[in-house]
């Protein structure tokens, strides 16, 4: 098995892929993305998600280039698939007590417990999930309907704690994101929608897999008590829009800087945030890092800046400005080193601008239930 499926983590690559896909994005797509065909066959799925989470590509490029080549009735599916990853981040963004809440959880549970250990390891003897578990680790990556069955069966069959759980899946995926991964098992244990769990079941794995698996009875353990969701709060206001000598800081969070609304800024410098108490894999933080190199190498071609390295407070020093921009970051683990970034700023006379794009502006305030009452606003947030 390849050490992943993706290669190598620059934007060209990312419109190759995209461009592969976009002929299967209509009915294809819709007709077979729930069939997990392993790993050696992903015909039927874009495989984007990668590239997406790091904003290699954006999602409204993507969808432009779909809906160019697709009526809306046809790509539906797809388009919504892709406001899933929008949705669960509007929704987290309003409500980060839950992200707070789970990394609070993590701490007090044994994340090397023998059984935890065996299960991550693909040693239960379930068939299925043992593969899964492997192919995780191996590729980065598993098909959405197979992430399902796996975060069910850890759950309501091993019964083992959602939350580590979503660690498992953080650390591996190459497209792990803050909200779609801890707001998705908590969908899957009952959590997110009250009372409403998803249970793998043997008939629904044979076909969706083809016959690839064949499990035995499933056994179906209580889940979780819910607890009602806090109320969306309000949506945080995204920073002025930058003017002058300005130092450029590049996460992984977006890596797309030639299209950031960055106003009338001067981009004197570009650096990078390198990622602090994050816990991934050799493959995924290889990924990560082999795209922040490609996002630095475009972003200094395309505002002919210097690349720079070292503390981004001790270089604005250096370059003589009082001004950092970057792209906003939503809630995870690099919104909460921009904030710590802002207060040292803030204590050394350098501003850290944090602009949005107009797509997550838009997007983000619809997210304040459930999905179906959000799908129903994706025809007035589609790029025009």
């Amino acid at each position: 098995m390849t050490a992943h499926f993706l290669r190598p983590a620059t934007r060209a690559a990312a419109l190759s892929a995209l461009n592969a896909f976009l002929p299967h994005a209509g009915r294809a797509y819709a007709a077979e993305r729930n069939y997990d065909l392993g790993p050696q066959d992903r015909h039927n799925i874009s495989c984007l998600s990668p590239y997406i989470r790091l904003r290699l590509l954006t999602e409204e490029e993507v969808i432009r280039a779909v809906l160019a080549r697709h009526c809306f009735v046809d790509a539906q599916k797809f388009v919504q698939e892709v406001f899933w990853r929008t949705y669960w981040k509007g929704w987290l963004e309003m409500r980060p007590s839950i992200w707070r809440d789970w990394q609070a959880e993590l701490a007090l549970l044994d994340t090397n417990a023998p059984n935890v250990r065996a299960t991550t390891e693909g040693r239960t003897g379930i068939g299925c999930f043992d593969i899964w578990a492997r192919e995780l680790v191996d590729t980065g990556y598993l098909h959405n309907h197979a992430r399902m069955w796996f975060a069910s069966i850890w759950i309501f069959t091993l019964g083992l704690p959602w939350q580590l759980g979503a660690a498992f899946f953080l650390r591996h995926l190459l497209d792990g994101d803050p909200a779609s991964n801890t707001l998705s098992w908590r969908w899957v244990a009952g959590l997110q929608t009250l009372g409403k769990t998803y249970l793998a079941t043997p008939e629904n794995i044979t076909t969706f897999t083809k016959g690839r698996f064949h499990p035995g009875p499933l056994a179906h353990r209580p889940g979780p008590q819910p607890e009602p969701a806090p109320p969306p709060g309000s949506l945080p206001v995204a920073d002025a829009s930058p003017a002058g000598p300005t130092l450029l800081l590049l996460t992984q969070e977006d890596l797309h800087a030639e299209t950031l609304p960055l106003g009338k800024a001067e981009i004197v410098g570009i650096a990078a945030l390198e990622p602090q108490n994050e816990t991934v894999s050799t493959i995924v933080a290889g990924f990560r890092a082999a795209a922040l190199e490609d996002g630095l190498r475009r972003a200094a071609a395309h505002f002919g800046a210097p690349i720079l390295t070292g503390d981004a407070l001790a270089l604005a020093h250096q370059l003589g400005v009082s001004q950092i921009v970057t792209a906003y970051a939503p809630i995870g683990p690099i919104a909460d080193q921009l904030t710590a970034l802002a207060e040292a700023g803030s204590a050394e006379g350098v501003t850290l601008l944090r602009v949005r794009r107009d797509w997550d502006t838009a997007a983000w305030p619809h997210a304040t239930k459930g999905f179906f009452p959000f799908r129903e606003k994706i025809p007035t947030l589609l790029p025009r």
